[in-house]
């Protein structure tokens, strides 16, 4: 199991794909691994303090079902979604940007470990990238391919730390990440301007995630996706959760990783 790749739909080719679009964190970058270990219980601790009767393991189901829904949309949508469930518990929520900056403080304690070892080059990129991620993306440069790069996760943080996992480079298209003004921007958007705007048809995209937000946004304009359920941080094994879900909204593929990236690239370019 360790770097097969799961055919969904088999003849699923990319023959027509000209623009890739990547989601980042647990699809290229490791960085922010153990964010829901963060969120989460931050959550939980919100509404355990409204002292509904509700037991801990009770509210972490609620919110693990809204925070895994919401992963690959913009973190403030999660927040947004705390906010409804203080709201019906009869609490007065603060403005979910509120409850977005204190979750992002906590991770930043959580990886800034991490951040300073790349900084610094004691730890190598690709220590913390998703096996065979650099592979992949080399091959798709080389057979012309376009790659945008969009997160739901803050863009000054997504820009920085595809800076430091040398990634930029590939992605001629754009690195693009959440904006506090979050209305303005989505993946659904951003695909959307590129079929008006740069005159690419929906099955000329191939997108990668780990997320349901962007392999559903390809496949609505009928391109191919690969959906990645890694299970982080090894990534050697596929996490079941994140499968069900990709499968769920139509991943042609799914792979733990991209190690087997020539196999992959067989199957979506068999000419």
């Amino acid at each position: 199991m360790k770097n097969s790749i799961e055919i969904l739909r088999p003849g699923a080719v990319a023959s027509h794909a000209r623009v890739a679009l990547f989601d980042f964190d647990g699809t290229l970058s490791l960085i922010r691994s153990g964010w829901e270990d963060v969120m989460i219980p931050m959550m939980v601790e919100e509404l355990a303090a409204l002292k509904t009767g509700e037991s801990e393991a009770a509210l972490t189901e609620v919110v693990k079902e809204f925070v895994g829904r919401l992963t690959g949309k913009q973190t403030i949508y999660q927040m947004i979604a705390l906010c409804e469930q203080i709201e019906a518990r009869g609490g007065k929520p603060q403005e979910p940007l509120v409850y977005k900056h204190r979750y992002l403080d906590l991770l930043l304690v959580r990886i800034q470990d991490r951040l300073e070892d790349l900084r610094s080059g004691r730890v190598a990129p690709d220590e913390w990238l998703v096996p065979g991620s650099r592979g992949l993306l080399e091959g798709l440069k080389a057979r012309g391919f376009k790659l945008f790069l969009a997160s739901g996760t803050d863009e000054m943080y997504v820009k920085d730390e595809a800076s430091l996992l040398d990634v930029t480079r590939y992605f001629d298209g754009g690195v693009y990440g959440a904006l506090d003004d979050y209305k303005s921007f989505s993946k659904a958007i951003l695909i959307k301007r590129l079929i008006e705007n740069a005159g690419f048809r929906g099955d000329e995209f191939l997108g990668f995630g780990d997320g349901y937000v962007e392999i559903e946004n390809v496949k609505q304009v009928g391109g191919i996706t690969v959906g990645i359920a890694s299970d982080e941080p090894a990534c050697q094994v596929v996490n079941d959760w994140k499968r069900e879900r990709l499968i769920k909204v139509g991943a042609d593929y799914i792979v733990p990783n991209f190690a087997a990236y020539d196999e992959l690239f067989a199957l979506l370019f068999p000419n």
